[in-house]
């Protein structure tokens, strides 16, 4: 999809292509959607994280929480997004033994414990075995350091769904 189409969707188009750019987060597409027309990708992806920027502390918390536990009870269900679903798998979580599983579980539970929101990596960008090592890392970092990292790292997820989005190699990004 070529930006002219992006900027000639209307709202309700709009939200329904970009709704979950960050994850289970509408509100965001919707917002972005009046700040039409975008140049570029470059552009759109700006206005996104402008508008993650722009929230109090309590609402940048809420994006985070609205990212599910990596491995988690929601990939055990069967709930997770399409889009979590396939950056999960890809970086190996669907495929794990009992005592990865496990692992995770009490690491994310040890981080969200610790933080008030889950663990959040861009897991496309990362390897099976380096999740548990980077989880266990992060879980040592000062709260408000953890913050702007856990917000990085959604901006990295939103950057490659922005980008599968609109036909663009994330390598090129």
């Amino acid at each position: 999809m070529d930006i002219e189409k992006v900027n000639s969707m209307d709202f309700g188009e709009f939200v329904d292509v970009f709704g979950n750019v960050i994850e289970r987060c509408p509100l965001i597409a919707a917002a972005v959607w009046s700040q039409r027309p975008f140049s570029d990708l470059g552009d759109l992806e700006k206005h996104f994280f402008a508008f993650i920027d722009a929230l109090p502390l309590s609402g940048q918390e809420g994006i985070l929480r609205c990212h599910p536990d990596l491995a988690g009870r929601e990939l055990q269900r069967g709930t997770l997004t399409a889009e979590s679903q396939r950056e999960q798998s890809g970086a190996g979580l669907t495929s794990l033994g009992a005592d990865e599983r496990l692992r995770l579980a009490e690491l994310n539970a040890q981080y969200r414990e610790r933080f008030g929101f889950p663990f959040v990596l861009a897991a496309r960008l990362s390897e099976r075995a380096a999740v548990p090592r980077e989880l266990a890392r992060r879980l040592h970092c000062p709260p408000a350091q953890e913050l702007r990292t856990a917000l990085g790292e959604v901006k990295k997820i939103a950057s490659l769904r922005l980008a599968d989005l609109l036909g663009v190699d994330p390598s090129r990004l």
